[in-house]
């Protein structure tokens, strides 16, 4: 082997070893669960004396035929529904207003901010107190104005969109901040060149504002589908899925199914579909946006 083979043979190894441990880890705790979690789905729950035993795809007939399933799945297309557009176009909002020329932006970014670093638990509790029937913030206020009092979250009319509006609360704070690093990255020249065309605020939004940021909207579009999916804190905490299933997302129904009920192959089977709708929207995303989201 030549001088130069070696030093480029020398700097992949050591490269390689630099990246190591962080794939080790990734393997460890993501890809090696995954495909253990995959092959535990075709197998059967332990149960006493009896062994687990290879039942093919029992587990997926099993879900096809339970109508919790696809309630839940049904409650989840919603609740996703009414957080992802909303919580992103709110952080865009956000993100342009404390961008500007504003008395205060400083503590206004705090403000958006500070719901996204609380803890999902004390956010699920200060709503908890908001939502409580006859005592809570809201009876109150509805009260003042002669509303009569409500259930909101022993209702199945109202749960669910009581648990959109808090994550939209936690979330449009946490997005706004991608938003407002891709608009300062933008340059002060673009808007300059606009205001002497004589181009309106709304033009130059949708014109080069928008196509410019499309690049983070499709990051933020993916972080909002993924957090859609696997929220289960506030649902614990809140309505622990009631009442009669209509506040029960996914990951809750997996959740209940593998730790309540201790049925770990049907729950390996819910993961894997839970998965198998996350990589589809991903890849879907990546395919419909590439051609916009590169902006030339």
């Amino acid at each position: 082997m030549s001088a130069d083979g070696s030093r480029r043979f020398a700097a992949n190894v050591h490269g390689w070893l630099l990246v190591l441990p962080a794939a080790a880890l990734l393997v460890l705790f993501t890809h090696y669960p995954t495909v253990a979690t995959f092959l535990r789905s075709f197998f059967s729950t332990a149960k006493g004396a009896r062994g687990s035993a290879f039942v093919g795809v029992d587990n997926y007939r099993q879900m096809i035929d339970d109508p919790i399933f696809w309630q839940v799945l049904s409650n989840n297309a919603y609740f996703a529904l009414g957080t992802i557009p909303v919580s992103i176009g709110l952080a865009l909002l956000m993100a342009i207003w404390v961008n500007g020329r504003i008395a205060g932006k400083g503590w206004l970014r705090l403000a958006y901010f500070t719901p996204t670093v609380l803890p999902m638990i004390a956010v699920a509790n200060i709503w908890l107190f908001f939502y409580t029937p006859q005592y809570g913030l809201f009876e109150q206020v509805l009260s003042a104005f002669g509303v009569p009092a409500h259930n909101f979250l022993g209702s199945k009319d109202t749960v669910l969109t009581c648990l959109i509006i808090v994550a939209i609360w936690k979330e449009a704070g946490f997005f706004m901040i991608f938003y407002l690093a891709a608009l300062q990255q933008m340059s002060p020249n673009l808007a300059e060149a606009a205001a002497i065309e004589g181009a309106s605020r709304w033009h130059f939004f949708r014109r080069v504002t928008f196509p410019l940021l499309m690049p983070t909207t499709l990051f933020v579009l993916v972080n909002a589908i993924i957090n859609s999916f696997r929220l289960v804190d506030h649902v614990v905490v809140m309505t622990r899925g009631g009442p009669d299933n209509a506040s029960s997302l996914l990951l809750y129904y997996i959740y209940e199914v593998g730790f309540r009920y201790w049925d770990s192959a049907y729950a390996a089977a819910l993961t894997m579909v839970l998965l198998a709708l996350l990589a589809l929207f991903a890849v879907g995303q990546f395919l419909f946006m590439d051609r916009k989201v590169h902006y030339r």
